[in-house]
């Protein structure tokens, strides 16, 4: 090959290495040490009465090829799943709403309540809650539910973990005494990478109740069926008439939940309800 042929590849191939990294992926995480840090927990949102946006509600949306429904309303919204949280690599990025997202604001992504919308999330590991103002969308990822602020992740102890099993309910502006704000006084603490096992809650993940111990101990067949061992019937004599739940676990964290949800979707079993002692 010819000398000035030989330097226009390398030249080329020093353009596309360029190139490709300066489109390297940038990474999410919590601020730079050193950076701009919280002084100060922040408040949680306070619930107030606003119009629908005129972005980002639907009523039907597509990302990654899948379809989403926005709901019309966020009345008796409740739900139990793994929250997960983003921070500096979208920081100052527009929202669904077309708001700068900030990551010290009491701010979270769902994929289908209304926008805006004001939720209370609880992390069921340890029962810190917060109040968050849902503005954007997301997450887009199987098996998650909410994807919430750094501040808020930060305050319900979950930025080392990186996800958390949580409960999540919309918040009602008709009922009395509806939600107030909660400050934290203290300085913000660093991100504690403390495993999830660490939990004051048992938690467990239940896949059926029935009026019928025969139909409950099918159930339980079926799981140990399909490799999960970890399952047991609980007579719930507190029901009227007697319940038997068909439970799996305790579950150590959302690792392990994940995997479980895979397998019950294996199983044909796709209402997997978290439960907490």
């Amino acid at each position: 090959m010819h000398v000035k042929a030989i330097q226009a590849l390398l030249l080329l191939l020093l353009i596309a290495l360029l190139a490709s990294c300066g489109s390297a992926r940038v990474k999410d995480g919590p601020p730079r040490s050193g950076s701009a840090s919280i002084p100060e927990l922040p408040e949680d949102a306070v619930p107030r009465r606003e119009p629908r946006s005129r972005y980002g509600n639907g009523p039907v949306y597509e990302v990654f090829g899948q379809r989403y429904t926005v709901m019309d309303s966020s009345t008796g919204y409740k739900e139990r799943g793994v929250a997960s949280w983003y921070g500096k690599k979208f920081h100052g990025n527009l929202t669904a709403m077309r708001e700068p997202y900030n990551m010290y604001a009491m701010t979270a992504a769902h994929k289908s309540l209304p926008l805006p919308t004001y939720v209370r999330v609880r992390n069921l590991r340890n029962n810190k809650s917060v109040v968050v103002r849902v503005n954007d969308r997301g997450p887009f990822v199987h098996n998650r539910v909410i994807d919430l602020s750094y501040s808020a992740a930060l305050k319900l102890d979950m930025v080392g973990a990186g996800t958390s099993l949580v409960d999540v309910e919309a918040i009602d502006l008709d009922r009395p005494g509806a939600d107030r704000p909660t400050r934290r006084t203290t300085a913000a603490p660093l991100p504690s990478p403390a495993p999830e096992a660490e939990s004051g809650n048992r938690i467990y993940v239940q896949v059926g109740a029935f009026g019928s111990r025969d139909n409950a101990q099918r159930r339980l067949s079926r799981l140990r069926s399909g490799g999960i061992g970890t399952g047991f019937v609980l007579e719930d004599t507190s029901s009227s008439p007697t319940l038997y739940r068909v439970r799996i676990g305790p579950i150590k964290g959302v690792v392990q939940y994940d995997i479980l949800v895979e397998e019950l979707e294996n199983l044909g079993i796709l209402d997997p309800y978290l439960v907490t002692e």
